[in-house]
């Protein structure tokens, strides 16, 4: 997510043209958002597979998400025109078209301001987030403006432990969507949801993808904006 930030900072100067990202974690992580204060103490202890899961502060808003069996993406992009929650499914787009593309149709949520009071983002669904035909969430987005530029991202949930969710989050961990059986082995998943969301981004944004790695000069610019933010705000990694 640092990397991510720097991107939207990049783009918002021209010096980086709009980006579509996929990318999982390791270790485990939960990461909280930019605007939340308050969650339970005994995350900081939390382990999974012999590691301390990181605790991970995000640029964008809205709740807690334990990052472990999901793919997270990200979109960095500018002059998008309308209100917040049109630009959030005018960006979505390819994610309906992509999972539609995978047999299941996503639709939007509709909690209200209530989802604040909740510390898991798959708590809730607003109409920023995308769930399946059974109700459950599958994809919880936040946004992060800079300007003209936008930084969206957001976690696919694929195959999750449902254990760990249940010891990060108690009674309101979610239950994961069913789905297909090609898309149960999460390296399986993760390419396949990706070459497909991929194609999708193609062909509802009329754009040609181009893989474009990061340099080492890079990673070292944005390591080191990640070490100044960290020293920003000591309570937290910053993602």
């Amino acid at each position: 997510m640092a990397i991510d930030r720097w991107l939207l900072q990049q783009h918002r100067q021209g010096k980086h043209p709009p980006t579509l990202r996929f990318y999982t974690w390791s270790p485990a992580a939960i990461s909280v958002g930019y605007h939340q204060h308050h969650y339970p103490e005994h995350w900081r202890e939390l382990t999974w597979q012999g590691k301390p899961i990181d605790l991970v502060r995000r640029p964008t808003g809205g709740r807690a998400v334990l990052h472990q069996g999901d793919l997270t993406y990200m979109v960095v992009a500018s002059s998008i025109p309308g209100r917040r929650t049109e630009v959030y499914q005018k960006i979505c787009e390819f994610l309906v078209h992509g999972w539609r593309s995978l047999g299941i149709e996503l639709r939007y949520g509709s909690a209200g301001r209530g989802y604040i009071h909740n510390p898991n983002c798959f708590g809730t669904a607003t109409n920023a987030d995308l769930v399946a035909p059974d109700g459950r969430k599958l994809i919880g987005s936040a946004q992060l403006r800079q300007g003209n530029a936008i930084l969206q991202h957001g976690s696919i949930l694929l195959n999750p432990n449902r254990q760990l969710f249940r010891q990060v989050f108690g009674d309101s961990a979610p239950e994961p969507v069913n789905l297909p059986i090609q898309l149960t082995e999460t390296r399986a998943s993760q390419k396949v949801v990706v070459q497909a969301l991929t194609e999708a981004a193609s062909q509802c944004f009329g754009i040609e993808l181009v893989t474009q790695p990061l340099s080492e000069i890079e990673l070292q610019e944005i390591y080191c904006a990640n070490v100044s933010d960290r020293a920003r705000h000591p309570t937290l990694n910053s993602g």
